[in-house]
């Protein structure tokens, strides 16, 4: 991994979300100088990527940063050779989403793009895709890094570290989102909040929260009372004042569907007659965002894209890039290989956790707070469920797909779990070959 040479391929380069990426490149530059950028996607998205492609090269012009920027549909070409390889693709794009979240809701449960039977759908058609593209980095940049954002990111991970031999690193950004927003309450910078947080994937807890090193994770839980930390694409309900002192630590805002699922349920429900579903309401923030693209006079990253829902994905992305290239040994929260850290779980499974990043990658850091059963219930439950959900992807089982479903705590009805199985089989047989 030479300076002189550093070489980034974005799968899915054509999403939204790029350049917020490509911001965070160019404000980094001097940390990480990169010389190739490669962005790359699927000729149907070929559009998509030509006027993202386009506003990358206006930002970096204004910028003056010289990065190479490539635009290709060659995925190899992208790959052969580079230090790092991020992928951020949608199997099926917006219109696969609005079946995860439509299918569920036919029999009373939640849609959710990466919870839940909509998740589930999501990762069956995602896997196979991701571990074709491992392939392709072991044959063609076998020492790069693959750091995943693809949804849902622990499943997908959890595939890669089980099925590949490529260096992966899953990430979120909701670990740095929290951050944000105790910082935002506190009034300091982010880089004076320090979390530990225990858990996997969009069902994380934070289990303590330092400001300047003095503990205020009382504070946190009493401010979490009337707003809870929240992201775009979830109701901010807020939390109950007794729920969250049972629980003892602060639920991501995901847990919302967990902790009250009735309430969710009414609320999509209710939206989907009004404005649709999550997919659709995307798809018209889309459709804005790539018509501000297309301005030739645009020259920077348009505010709008904070509606998307990705906030704060470039900093946690180019943090975590700059921390391996610089050798940083700085903590940052992350999807990696269990390997025991948690002992309730299987050491082959992903966890999402502190670790301190080095040139080598993410290496766990052992866990202070001690799991509660409560904690430690839902914890192996929904593990259980993306374990088989891993496995149903990989084989193509029914079986096991159907189990994976059952296990779900916001399936769980054998009967409504066949039925939302075969209506996702059926909507998804083109992106589910290994399902014959």
């Amino acid at each position: 991994m030479k300076g002189n040479s550093l070489k980034i391929a974005v799968i899915g380069g054509g999403s939204s979300y790029t350049p917020e990426l490509i911001e965070g490149f160019i404000k980094n530059y001097n940390e990480l100088p990169v010389k190739e950028l490669y962005l790359v996607d699927i000729p149907e998205g070929e559009e998509k990527l030509n006027i993202v492609g386009s506003l990358a090269k206006r930002m970096l012009e204004e910028a003056d940063v010289p990065i190479e920027l490539h635009l290709t549909t060659d995925r190899k070409k992208a790959i052969k050779g580079a230090d790092f390889v991020t992928t951020q693709i949608r199997v099926g794009m917006l219109d696969a989403r609005a079946r995860d979240e439509q299918i569920p809701l036919k029999y009373n449960r939640i849609g959710q793009e990466t919870t839940g039977a909509g998740g589930f759908a999501k990762a069956i058609r995602t896997i196979p895709v991701i571990l074709d593209i491992c392939k392709e980095i072991e044959e063609l940049a076998p020492d790069a890094f693959l750091l995943n954002f693809t949804n849902p990111a622990g499943i997908v991970t959890e595939a890669v570290l089980k099925h590949s031999n490529v260096k992966t690193i899953g990430l979120c950004n909701l670990p740095i989102g929290t951050q944000m927003q105790v910082a935002s309450w506190f009034d300091v910078k982010p880089s004076d909040v320090s979390l530990e947080m225990v858990g996997i994937n969009h069902l994380n807890w934070t289990t303590k929260v330092e400001v300047n090193g003095v503990n205020v994770t009382h504070d946190v839980l009493t401010r979490a009372n009337n707003s809870g930390l929240h992201v775009k694409n979830i109701p901010d309900l807020g939390w109950e004042p007794q729920l969250l002192k049972s629980i003892n630590a602060l639920p991501c805002a995901y847990h919302r569907y967990y902790y009250m699922p009735e309430q969710m349920l009414k609320e999509q429900i209710e939206k989907s007659k009004t404005e649709g579903t999550r997919a659709d309401v995307v798809k018209e923030v889309e459709n804005d965002l790539f018509e501000k693209y297309k301005d030739p006079n645009l020259k920077v990253k348009p505010k709008e894209l904070e509606k998307r829902g990705g906030a704060y994905y470039s900093e946690a992305a180019v943090q975590l890039i700059c921390s391996i290239y610089n050798n940083k040994k700085d903590t940052q929260i992350v999807n990696v290989r269990n390997n025991g850290l948690i002992k309730q779980l299987p050491d082959d499974v992903s966890i999402e956790v502190n670790c301190v990043i080095d040139r080598n990658g993410a290496h766990p850091i052992q866990i202070e707070t001690e799991l509660s059963p409560h904690i430690r219930g839902l914890l192996q439950v929904v593990k259980a469920y993306e374990e088989l959900t891993v496995t149903a992807a990989v084989k193509g089982d029914y079986g096991i797909a159907l189990q994976a479903l059952i296990t779900h705590p916001l399936v769980a009805d054998s009967d409504v779990a066949k039925k939302i199985l075969d209506d996702i089989l059926r909507e998804n047989r083109h992106y589910l070959p290994q399902f014959v």
